[in-house]
């Protein structure tokens, strides 16, 4: 079969760091094909270059029999290749239509078609099978609609080679359904797909073949009716990994987070809107739903980051409704948020002091009443070993770290202040798959310790993997609320997207 891609030798680095070594990549033409690698392997670099974001230090960059150099992303989109990232660069103030046709739209008398536009939008829309309205506004439509949208953007400009950048991420699993089916029919007209993915059930059903780097190098490439996620994850970390959560070892205790009626308001509608949940001693509580939907709102609500209008919350026994984020931690909550960066950590501060964060009150790192610089030096060094976490020095700033190292960093200091309670929102998100297995293992130790773990994640395997009972958000409510065992992905989906399967069946 001709190769549609061929990238030969590509060297790309950046300051101390080597991100793609020598490497070599082959596309052939109509397949779909699977990137796959830890955290920081170099995949989205590799595709960066292909796509002309980045320029490659060395080597060769062949598209269609014909050797090219992209100075800019306009160069790769001419010789037909198109990509989606995971964060969409779409105009909410405009339509679909509007968006897709930015920049290249079609012209009568001189002036706009937007009717044209729509039209053109509508017959790629159809072709494909991807559902859109192309005179609804952006900002009026679900974020999986707008990966849609992205797709259509790149077929407008005649993309021959696609390139989907952790497409599911944001989607339920009827969505990566949906986009599935529409990456098929893509491969059958002809079309090349290259999927940036981690999710090892994704490209078993979707790739027909796979390329895994590791500390970017290319160390396989693999036809995937030939391999397993066994395989495909040794060649990513180079050992097994198990990431089945070990069951619980007691039945849930008292309650240790009670949350009542609590609403928090938001743009158009509430945020959280009247929302009761309990987490028990020794227990893990999920909550699914697609970003957006209150997750992030109810957390920072019941850490006290964010107004509530109405309800109360009850940590470990104490109303801390009315209290400060000081007062609640002092309560026994501790608190891993989505925001890494502008929440979970102090960029130009070293891992001594971000790993002291909150604990700097505390009795292990204090000597006669003060903080003591060699107890926080100890404890830092502790927690650097016991997570994994690669960094030069204790020293070093946080800011310096890849997304995934300072994961590490955020996610053992909260851990490691043992409260009652802990809310984990996206643990291991940006962590690769080694980490993954670690911390899930440290999580239900805790739980096993009798903590009391609210758990968010976007990752339904996650959240199916490690919670005893599943809560569902939609549009700030609580939709859905069922023991793990009553719980599959088919179900979560349906009430993730705002279907009710129990008023449907009446």
């Amino acid at each position: 079969m001709v190769n549609e891609i061929e990238m030969r030798g590509i060297t790309k680095t950046f300051p101390g760091v080597i991100a793609d070594d020598n490497v070599d990549f082959t596309v052939r033409k109509g397949e779909i094909h699977a990137l796959m690698g830890e955290n920081g392997a170099g995949k989205s670099i590799l595709m960066s270059q292909l796509a002309g974001i980045y320029q490659p230090d060395s080597g060769t960059i062949t598209v269609a029999g014909k050797e090219r150099k992209f100075n800019s992303p306009l160069d790769a989109i001419e010789a037909g290749i198109g990509m989606v990232f995971q964060s969409f660069k779409l105009f909410p103030s405009l339509t679909i239509a509007e968006n897709v046709v930015f920049r290249a739209e079609p012209t009568k008398r001189g002036m706009i078609d937007r009717e044209a536009a729509v039209r053109e939008v509508s017959a790629i829309a159809e072709k494909y099978g991807l559902q859109v309205d192309p005179r609804k506004k952006v900002s009026e439509v679900p974020v999986g609609v707008l990966q849609r949208v992205e797709i259509i953007k790149a077929l407008y400009r005649d993309a021959q080679v696609l390139i989907l950048d952790e497409p599911t991420a944001v989607l339920t699993p009827q969505e990566t359904q949906s986009l599935f089916e529409v990456l098929k029919a893509l491969k059958a007209d002809g079309r090349t797909i290259i999927i940036i993915t981690h999710k090892l059930s994704e490209v078993m059903s979707i790739s027909d073949r796979v390329t895994v780097l590791r500390d970017g190098k290319n160390v396989a490439e693999l036809v995937t009716a030939e391999t397993n996620p066994q395989e495909l994850t040794r060649h990513m970390t180079g050992r097994d990994v198990d990431l089945t959560a070990a069951p619980p070892t007691r039945e849930p205790g008292k309650p240790l987070l009670e949350v009542r009626g609590l609403t928090v308001p938001g743009t158009g509608r509430n945020a959280v809107d009247n929302v009761d949940l309990v987490v028990r001693e020794g227990e893990i509580v999920g909550i699914a739903g697609v970003a957006g939907n209150g997750q992030v709102e109810l957390a920072e609500a019941i850490m006290g980051m964010r107004a509530a209008t109405a309800g109360t919350v009850k940590i470990a026994g104490t109303d801390c409704s009315a209290s400060s984020i000081t007062e609640r931690r002092d309560s026994g909550i501790a608190y891993i948020p989505e925001d890494r960066h502008g929440i979970g950590s102090a960029a130009t501060a070293a891992a001594t002091d971000n790993l002291a964060l909150g604990h700097h009150r505390k009795t292990p790192l204090l000597q006669r009443g003060l903080l003591s610089r060699s107890r926080m030096v100890t404890h830092a060094k502790r927690l650097i070993e016991r997570f994994g976490v690669k960094i030069a020095s204790h020293e070093t700033p946080v800011g310096t770290l890849s997304g995934g190292n300072l994961q590490k960093i955020v996610v053992a200091r909260e851990l490691d202040a043992k409260t009652p309670v802990l809310i984990a929102e996206q643990p291991t998100r940006g962590v690769d798959i080694g980490a993954i297995e670690a911390i899930h293992r440290e999580l239900t130790q805790y739980r096993d310790n009798g903590g009391a773990l609210l758990l968010i994640s976007a990752e339904l395997s996650e959240i199916m993997s490690l919670s005893s009972r599943i809560l569902v958000m939609f549009e700030g409510k609580v939709v859905a609320d069922m023991p793990r065992k009553a719980a599959t992905e088919a179900l979560l989906g349906l009430y993730m997207a705002g279907h009710n399967p129990d008023a449907a069946a009446q």
